[in-house]
């Protein structure tokens, strides 16, 4: 992919990264520690009750980090398999004797065009990824 259509996309998906993390993933850790800070309080419990106790705290935050990450590969393979497919389109046109430097035109308006349909995605999956958090959080 052009570099300055990777960083497009690098850009982006950081800024919705960094949202998710602020607006969700911060509040699911805390919460995390303040619980698993409570489940060494008790001081009745056995060394067992206690990792157990910890594990329950841990579980929504490993779901959501799983989750993002999920998502994120996704997104990702889509894109990719879309560049391959422009890739594919351009050895063809290289194939069928087409010129080198209008190959190169073509090929770079493809990529741009996955960019900008991805690019296009990201709030709709940032939407989704939230509603997702939020359901965790519960």
């Amino acid at each position: 992919m052009a570099d300055v259509q990777q960083l497009r996309v690098q850009e982006a998906v950081d800024t919705m990264v960094k949202s998710l993390e602020r607006e969700n993933i911060r509040k699911m850790q805390g919460l995390m520690f303040r619980c698993s800070a409570d489940c060494c309080e008790d001081s009745q419990a056995s060394m067992q009750q206690v990792h157990q106790c910890i594990e329950r705290c841990h579980a929504p935050l490993a779901q959501a980090q799983a989750l993002v990450t999920s998502e994120l590969e996704k997104f990702q393979d889509r894109l990719a398999r879309c560049t391959v497919h422009c890739n594919d389109k351009a050895k063809d046109s290289i194939n069928a004797g087409s010129k080198e430097r209008q190959v190169k035109r073509q090929l770079e308006s493809c990529v741009t065009k996955c960019v900008d349909d991805h690019m296009n995605l990201i709030p709709t999956l940032t939407k989704k990824m939230k509603e997702s958090l939020s359901s965790i959080q519960k």
